[in-house]
């Protein structure tokens, strides 16, 4: 038996992709199930995105897009960073399109196409983000090399919108208006890529200019509204809850202290309840001084002390818990809910980094619809 697992909805997911579906249309959805698909299982959710009506999957390395292969999909994959020159011809193996942004990642895709089955690249353009990308100066020369070279296919032109999630940003408009004109700039020199895409979740939901041909969703799949400023804008059913099991309750006397470093003195007799996760599962150590909680028998518990590798305890007054009771940290139990929105909040983060930093050590579980979870770490 689990201590700590994770129930991923895949009714969720695919309610959530076929929302976004009808949103955007008659631009595509692409699912983006990177980094284990932020925690719900890659495989298991691009199933089910692909249920309901996504034409892509994108991830950020060419072994997360082998493990979809592997797991039965044969969508269009796309790699969004760009791959490292050894890892080009696993990429072509897979049929897996990839993001290029320099000179030499050109030339080691040419060298890793094989006869009639050229490598499909997605050419990033640096419209203000700032991180990866070709600038808007150089892009025609970098693409003309793309069109001109053996072994190879321009099929898309995109960025990445620094700002979507705030919508009264104008950088997002401006970004968008530097991408035009790398599209011009490209139309003059008689290159026309068979994609455009731009938008994220954010972009997606809240700037319909920036939808394009694609639109590549990755919070929104899993039911995490990408900004507080985006609440009610669209509806997101969240498609994880995490749980661990109680393993001991107890009660501690006035004036006594709980956990490392001693740092929660209790000033009355207390029932303390153990739970059986901790920080090595992704919950931050000082998640109670951030007023961190969790659900005992639907009602909302604090946290008490410094939360331990292993382990952490809950002030759980007079709610009726033994051990071998349930306990929610994201989720919902008799009618409450803590969401991850809500956790990120707490922590000055955000809900990407909460489901994302779900541990390996938290069992996953599925559950809705026909998709059948598979065991491994990418889901496989």
């Amino acid at each position: 038996m689990a201590s700590a697992w994770a129930t991923v909805d895949l009714d969720a997911v695919r309610a959530n992709v076929g929302r976004l579906v009808e949103l955007v249309a008659p631009a595509a959805v692409c699912a983006v199930v990177k980094a284990d698909g932020y925690g719900h299982g890659a495989v298991p959710v691009a199933r089910a995105a692909v249920d309901a009506g996504a034409t892509w999957l994108a991830v950020a390395h060419v072994g997360e897009g082998e493990a979809l292969r592997a797991g039965g999909l044969d969508v269009p994959v796309l790699v969004l960073s760009e791959p490292d020159p050894d890892l080009l011809p696993f990429a072509a193996e897979h049929e897996l399109s990839v993001t290029l942004f320099s000179e030499p990642g050109i030339r080691a895709a040419a060298a890793a196409a094989r006869p009639g089955r050229p490598v499909r690249i997605h050419l990033k353009v640096d419209t203000g983000m700032h991180r990866v990308g070709v600038d808007p100066d150089d892009l025609v020369p970098l693409a003309r090399l793309v069109a001109d070279t053996e072994g190879l296919e321009l099929e898309a032109l995109f960025t990445h919108l620094a700002v979507a999630d705030e919508p009264d940003d104008p950088f997002t408009d401006l970004q968008l208006d530097r991408f035009d004109t790398a599209l011009e700039d490209l139309a003059a020199a008689g290159i026309e890529p068979r994609l455009r895409h731009t938008a994220n979740s954010a972009g997606a939901i809240a700037h319909p200019r920036a939808r394009h041909d694609l639109v590549r969703c990755g919070i929104a799949v899993y039911g995490i509204v990408p900004s507080a400023e985006l609440a009610g804008r669209i509806r997101l059913d969240p498609a994880m809850t995490v749980a661990a099991r109680v393993t001991q309750v107890k009660t501690v006397a006035a004036g006594e202290t709980v956990s490392y470093g001693r740092r929660h003195r209790l000033d009355a007799d207390t029932r303390i309840a153990t739970v059986a996760v901790g920080y090595a599962d992704g919950v931050r150590r000082d998640l109670f001084r951030h007023g961190g909680e969790v659900l005992l028998g639907g009602r909302r518990c604090p946290i008490v002390g410094t939360v331990t590798m292993d382990q952490l305890m809950v002030d759980c007054a007079d709610v009726a818990v033994a051990a071998g009771d349930e306990a929610v940290l994201i989720g919902e139990q008799c009618g409450e809910r803590i969401a991850a929105e809500e956790v990120a909040e707490r922590l000055g983060t955000i809900g990407y980094e909460v489901v994302c930093g779900v541990g390996p050590r938290v069992e996953r579980r599925w559950i809705g619809g026909p998709t059948p979870p598979a065991p491994g770490p990418l889901g496989v």
